[in-house]
């Protein structure tokens, strides 16, 4: 393992995926306190439309979820500048995650597992491991959600506020921290899902042997 791998060990896709959530936040905390929320939200836009761009470059394809988020940045970021409130882009990380966590939550209720559709193609776990790291996964949301309702709520965004020795207004304190407690938090949270997951793995061999099965199993169905 080469010594990038070990010190830096998302992929392109991750990076990307990474890039495109964050990246357009840092914009948009930096041009609002510059320039006020109306050029901020511009900001947040613009970047996001880039970050979009990227993907489809990098990745040579554009990956379903990251989309769908950036498109709901956009979408309640336009919402922000025809009304000039900017609860529009902060209420859509509450909306976006919560309804997330009620879609995986919803799959494991009728035995539809969303993460193992999409990646036991790559990744090869026990059904009860891919249930456990789904129903981890959408409690996070969950609570992200929650976290982010609070702070929204608790800062105003027509008040100015010292914090770590600087004066923001309400809208920088909750981008702050959605970019420095959200994001390293999640990276943490992340760690350790993959640190869980691997006492359900499946062997490669064994993986592939099981999908043999099914697919013997779903022919022999068919023809009878």
């Amino acid at each position: 393992m080469s010594w990038l791998r070990r010190t830096y060990p998302f992929n392109a896709e991750q990076t990307v995926n990474i890039l495109s959530e964050f990246g357009p936040l840092v914009t948009m905390f930096i041009v609002n306190a510059m320039y006020g929320i109306s050029v901020g939200t511009w900001a947040l836009i613009l970047t996001t439309g880039v970050a979009i761009a990227a993907m489809r470059v990098v990745l040579g394809r554009l990956p379903v979820f990251p989309v769908i988020a950036s498109s709901v940045t956009i979408t309640f970021g336009f919402l922000t500048l025809v009304t000039g409130d900017p609860m529009w882009v902060q209420i859509k990380v509450t909306i976006f995650n919560l309804m997330f966590a009620a879609f995986l939550f919803g799959g494991l209720w009728v035995g539809k597992n969303f993460f193992r559709y999409v990646f036991e193609s790559t990744f090869h776990y026990t059904k009860k491991g891919w249930d456990r790291f789904t129903f981890n996964f959408a409690c996070f949301f969950v609570l992200t959600a929650i976290l982010n309702e609070v702070v929204r709520l608790s800062f105003e965004d027509t008040t100015i506020y010292s914090l770590l020795g600087y004066q923001m207004d309400g809208v920088n304190v909750w981008i702050l921290f959605k970019v420095a407690f959200i994001m390293p938090v999640s990276a943490l949270y992340a760690w350790w899902l993959t640190k869980l997951m691997q006492k359900y793995r499946v062997p490669q061999s064994v993986a592939s042997g099981a999908k043999r099965l099914d697919r013997k199993a779903g022919a022999a169905t068919q023809k009878a």
